[in-house]
């Protein structure tokens, strides 16, 4: 990694305390990275993009590495009727970042609304992706929800 990622300097600015994790950036799958760092891959969180159907501001849901997004409960807790997940090419576009590598902590700056999956509340830390393919942070669950003021909720299902 050349250079400090805006994710990190944000959490400094907090004065939170994270964990950088550097792998290879041709891994873009959240339960390969957890395979590859070896731990559980329910302590890896993967961020998806998510647009409401029939219009309106995208959201981010952040779940386990295992796990699906559950499409109409993500819906109940946006306050939509349907949901539906954002093509690759579109959550690039919508992001500015690259699938394996969208991060809520690189986002904090465009306001986007953040859904972390509940099973996170048990955890004392997460593993996420730092806003760039080969690099993960390991941060303070509570730490990130304050940050990035997620709204926790079952928003997935097991695969």
């Amino acid at each position: 990694m050349a250079s400090k990622l805006n994710s990190m300097r944000l959490l400094e600015q907090h004065k939170i305390h994270y964990e950088a994790i550097n792998y290879p950036d041709t891994i873009h799958n959240a339960v390969e990275v957890a395979e590859v760092l070896g731990v559980p891959p329910e302590i890896v969180f993967k961020t998806l993009v998510v647009e409401p159907v029939g219009g309106g501001k995208p959201v981010l849901a952040v779940i386990p590495a295992e796990r699906q997004v559950d499409l109409k409960k993500l819906a109940s807790a946006m306050g939509v009727k349907k949901a539906s997940m954002a093509a690759h090419k579109d959550a690039e576009r919508l992001t500015g970042l690259k699938v394996g590598g969208i991060s809520a902590l690189a986002l904090t700056q465009k306001n986007w609304q953040v859904y972390l999956h509940q099973s996170a509340a048990g955890l004392e830390h997460l593993i996420m992706s730092a806003g760039q393919r080969g690099t993960q942070l390991r941060v303070p669950t509570s730490a990130f929800i304050a940050l990035v003021k997620a709204r926790v909720a079952e928003i997935s299902t097991c695969e």
